[in-house]
């Protein structure tokens, strides 16, 4: 992409009713644009990154033998009502709305009960069993602290697993096998040596669950990690008993503050059995279907990736998220057309052997250039100028470090790669 091609601009300040960091910093580098508190609309940097981050999960929930759908985002009242999940006083946060033609519906904030009722169509016998589904789609949430930037929405997306099991061996299976593409997820999304899982509490549904938390001080949690065994245990369910169950010791613990990013639960039969999803076994007994949840934000993940992986000059984004792979900025061209003619043979190279480039080709001067690029953050600087130019080399920084290299022109390709 060329830079003078995009529309969005970068901002020295960012709106005077922004605290969060993460939305502070997007904004600026034109990643993103506020609607309103709590929704915002992904600029075309920001849909690059969220689209590179729905890849990494995507290809998680593939590798374990997840299958892809997409649900509707209106939901009926009646399934939700059979769940006792209809009632605001059960669930807070519903955005409903009236029909014309009468009745009344609600914007989605989770899927099970739609997805239990399509599976009634499907699952029948042990035979049809297990089941793995997943969906990136578009919940609505009626937060009442919409401030957190990314991390807390009123419209956002979510990735929702979701596992259909005829029994609680199989189903800890699944659990299993998604609690590790969890673990590569944030591994891969840059963040993985900060995240830890974490014991919460399981509510209805079982004796826990289990967080993703990234330590962070904009966390909305507090957590107790055991660093050696890589584990956390939630301040709401930390006391002895709990401590006792899980084999941890409190001086082996250290209280951080943690954002959520991802979670992962069993239901038992707390949805199959109020709207009747059942299954016959191998006897021909009726037995009801054993089901999990597993829930990323990507749009809370990129929050979290900037909250903790930023410095005082902008964005640092990890190579697998970034927008592009290197961002080229050429120097004075206009002094000298051979540095255009340089940068413009540079970035067709690259794009001929799948590097994707953004080329700053904006007549502005070195230094906003500089600035802009620290503040996008894309991982490697590629600079070309007159003087790169006179000694056959070409200048590549890396995001977060405060030196630079010469690479020989004919060898920058196996540099990158």
């Amino acid at each position: 992409m060329l830079q003078s091609q995009l529309f969005t601009k970068t901002r020295k300040e960012a709106p005077s009713d922004e605290i969060s960091k993460n939305a502070q910093l997007l904004i600026r580098a034109g990643f993103i644009h506020k609607e309103m508190a709590g929704v915002y609309s992904y600029l075309p940097l920001g849909l690059r990154v969220l689209e590179k981050a729905n890849k990494i999960i995507r290809e998680e929930m593939n590798a374990i033998g997840g299958v892809e759908l997409f649900l509707s985002s209106l939901q009926e009242k009646e399934i939700w009502g059979k769940t006792d999940r209809w009632s605001d006083e059960v669930v807070d946060n519903w955005f409903k709305t009236k029909l014309k033609n009468g009745g009344e519906v609600g914007l989605g904030f989770t899927h099970e009960e739609p997805l239990v009722q399509i599976m009634k169509d499907h699952i029948r016998s042990f035979r049809d069993l297990p089941v793995f589904v997943y969906q990136i789609q578009t919940k609505f949430r009626n937060e009442a602290r919409a401030k957190s930037g990314l991390m807390r929405c009123r419209e956002f997306l979510m990735k929702d697993l979701y596992s259909f099991c005829k029994d609680q061996k199989e189903q800890d299976a699944l659990y299993d096998k998604a609690r590790g593409a969890y673990v590569k997820i944030f591994e891969r999304a840059g963040v993985g040596a900060l995240t830890y899982p974490t014991f919460a509490s399981g509510g209805t549904f079982s004796k826990y669950s289990e967080e993703f938390q990234t330590v962070s001080e904009a966390g909305e949690d507090i957590i107790y990690v055991d660093e050696k065994k890589k584990i956390a245990v939630n301040k709401e369910v930390y006391n002895d008993e709990v401590l006792k169950d899980l084999g941890l010791k409190k001086e082996n613990l250290v209280e951080k503050k943690a954002i959520e990013v991802g979670n992962i639960f069993s239901q038992g039969t707390r949805f199959s059995e109020p709207l009747g999803l059942f299954y016959l076994d191998e006897k021909g007994e009726k037995k009801s279907v054993i089901t999990g949840a597993y829930g990323i934000g990507p749009g809370r993940l990129i929050g979290t990736i900037v909250e903790v992986l930023s410095d005082e000059k902008g964005i640092v984004w990890p190579k697998e998220v970034s927008p592009f792979g290197v961002h080229l900025i050429e120097i004075n061209p206009k002094s000298n057309p051979a540095v255009k003619k340089e940068a413009e043979d540079l970035y067709n190279e690259l794009g001929k052997a799948g590097v994707e480039v953004l080329w700053d080709d904006r007549g502005t001067t070195a230094g906003e250039k500089f600035a802009d690029s620290d503040l996008i953050g894309i991982p490697t600087r590629l600079i070309v100028s007159e003087k790169t130019m006179a000694e056959g080399v070409v200048e590549i920084k890396e995001r977060g470090s405060d030196k630079s290299e010469k690479i020989l022109r004919d060898k920058i390709l196996n540099t990158l790669s």
